[in-house]
């Protein structure tokens, strides 16, 4: 079986930046499984995925564009240190989670000058290509409740 619309499928991947160093892999843990055609992962590599089956094994680079984005100037912003009290000593490369108009936010502290801090929200792979080596382990039919709820569920079903 292909990978198509209403399928699932199961895989291995390694992702690596553009020197090559490891990001993330799921080797030595269970294989990744989506649903596709849902948009449970990312676009770029959703795309390439499309036709492949069980035992293929390819590598992929997934364009800033296809993958998170690139980086959105106004997700950066610069606030008073007083935002952080009772935070503790702030350092730059710290996450929190920021309170938005549109929902709460990731962001990491980028800057520190004096009594400003700059906070990106941008995803920490936001303009850069992602570079995936793939093995397909498994590509299956979607059940109904799978596609009607789009995605994957574990064995024995899933309640919400």
């Amino acid at each position: 079986m292909q990978i198509a619309e209403r399928t699932v499928a199961s895989f291995h991947y390694t992702l690596t930046d553009e020197a090559g160093t490891v990001l993330d892999s799921s080797v030595g843990h269970e294989p990744l499984s989506y649903l596709h055609g849902a948009g449970n992962i990312v676009p770029g590599l959703e795309k390439a995925m499309e036709g492949h089956s069980a035992g293929d094994r390819f590598d992929v680079v997934v364009p800033p564009e296809e993958g998170y984005g690139l980086p959105n100037d106004m997700l950066v912003q610069t606030v008073p240190r007083e935002a952080f009290q009772g935070a503790g000593e702030i350092e730059v490369g710290m996450r929190f989670q920021a309170h938005t108009p549109q929902g709460p936010i990731s962001v990491v502290i980028a800057r520190i000058e004096g009594d400003q801090v700059t906070v990106d929200g941008n995803h920490p792979l936001a303009g850069k290509s992602l570079h995936f080596a793939i093995e397909v382990t498994d590509v299956r039919e979607a059940s109904l409740e799978e596609v009607m709820h789009g995605h994957v569920h574990g064995e024995g079903g899933h309640s919400h």
